[in-house]
């Protein structure tokens, strides 16, 4: 079965897009260096839904499955211009160097374009992020006076790189773990809190409430709550600009969003999950701190409930133990272990197991969804979608939605939702598989 729509009305592309990252660590150095190699044909964008991926379009008789780049109008990856903030001087090439994700003859190849990279100074607060000391850092009397010079560094990255569009994404550490507070519940509230230093107002909300003051979509790639809260989503709505968030699905989390709805689909019931990993980047530094690690904790233990729904499957998923552990181990560096023991059960009970060891690479998987996330960030502020960007869950670990919604985990519906929302915004039929239309139904 298919739904019919209109063609939403979308602003034509109009120069230059550019990209703002705050953090200018493994991931931000990745996904530069990748840009160029993609751009000179020393790769192609693998990972990429907006460069190698397709969409059906109608039935599936018609056989119409184009690129989604060729679907959709975003920005052409020729047309990106990179800034970057970061609370340590080194320019994008010594950072790379000192990530340790890339190779020697990638590294080398990609050095003219990552040594011109040379952050902007940071907003940072070591009460947010204790494993770190940040030498590169603004200095302001008050969060507001940060949140101006912030503001003052966009205005200047525009004028001076040309951009007629621009889109921020959170690519920086964990904050440690907060709840929201009164300074979250409404803009005013919020605003005042800048004026007063109040401690619960993180950098990463400062960076938030500068780009949206401005109207610039914002993307978290973090856990933390930054744009999740009542009065930042406020602002969103104000200014008409997309957000969304939180914290970028790469390499355990990612691998539960595929498993655990199979395991759902086939009603074999579940005991316990158990999951470690071993990480020696800055991210697992950083997550070293019981703070930061309780941040990301929490997001990475919602997936299964969402997912399994216990409370309508009692017998199946009622009494799942399931445990979640990083450890930093500075040998492994960027290349990630995250490995899983799944006891499942089925027919009359009978136990069993799968055991996952997913040898991957955190940055290499998060860089795509950085270029993903600024030009669907794009697309949907040129079409005029402002607040929340359900539909963009499918590259979270931790979606953001609306209030009193519960956040759709499953990656295949994800999936569904993303595509169809491409499908809506161009006036195409929605696509449900129900196919009856081929059987007479």
């Amino acid at each position: 079965m298919t739904t019919t729509t209109k063609p939403h009305t979308i602003k034509p592309i109009d120069g230059k897009l550019g990209i703002l990252l705050v953090g200018q660590g493994a991931i931000s150095t990745t996904f530069i260096a990748g840009l160029d190699a993609i751009r000179k044909g020393r790769t192609k964008p693998f990972g990429s839904v907006t460069q190698m991926g397709t969409i059906r379009l109608g039935k599936r008789t018609e056989h119409r499955s184009p690129l989604v780049k060729d679907f959709v109008p975003i920005a052409n990856i020729n047309d990106l211009e990179i800034g970057c903030w970061d609370i340590f001087e080194d320019n994008g090439y010594v950072a790379a160097k000192k990530a340790g994700v890339l190779s020697d003859t990638d590294l080398e190849a990609a050095r003219p374009v990552l040594e011109k990279v040379k952050p902007m100074r940071g907003v940072f607060d070591q009460q947010w992020v204790k494993k770190l000391n940040g030498t590169y850092v603004k200095t302001a009397k008050t969060k507001r006076e940060y949140a101006d010079q912030l503001m003052d560094d966009i205005r200047k990255f525009q004028k001076e790189r040309g951009v007629s569009r621009t889109v921020m994404v959170w690519c920086a550490s964990t904050e440690t773990f907060t709840e929201k507070s009164d300074a979250h519940r409404t803009l005013k509230s919020f605003e005042k809190a800048l004026d007063d230093n109040d401690p619960t107002i993180a950098p990463s909300m400062i960076y938030a409430y500068a780009a949206l003051k401005l109207g610039i979509p914002f993307a978290n790639g973090a856990p933390g709550l930054t744009v999740d809260t009542p009065a930042l989503i406020e602002l969103a709505n104000e200014t008409r600009t997309p957000i969304c968030g939180k914290d970028f699905k790469t390499g355990q989390t990612l691998m539960k969003t595929i498993l655990a709805p199979g395991f759902r689909a086939r009603l074999l019931g579940l005991n316990g999950w158990f999951s470690t990993n071993i990480l020696g980047n800055r991210d697992g530094e950083v997550l070293d701190d019981p703070g930061s690690f309780k941040t990301k904790e929490e997001s990475k233990l919602s997936v299964l409930d969402t997912i399994l729904q216990p409370e309508l499957n009692p017998d199946l998923y009622g009494n799942i133990c399931h445990k979640v552990r990083i450890n930093y181990y500075p040998p492994r560096g960027d290349a990630k272990e995250g490995w899983d023991n799944i006891d499942i059960f089925g027919w009359m009970g009978y136990p069993m197991q799968i055991k996952v060891d997913f040898l991957c690479r955190d940055s290499i998987l998060a860089a795509p969804l950085v270029l993903d996330l600024a030009l669907f960030m794009d697309l949907a502020k040129r079409s005029d979608m402002r607040g929340i960007q359900e539909w963009l869950s499918f590259y979270f670990k931790s979606p953001q939605t609306a209030d009193g919604l519960y956040p759709e985990h499953n990656l295949f519906i994800q999936e569904m939702k993303l595509k169809n929302t491409l499908r809506y915004l161009m006036g195409e039929e929605t696509i449900t598989h129900l196919g009856n239309e081929y059987y007479g139904m």
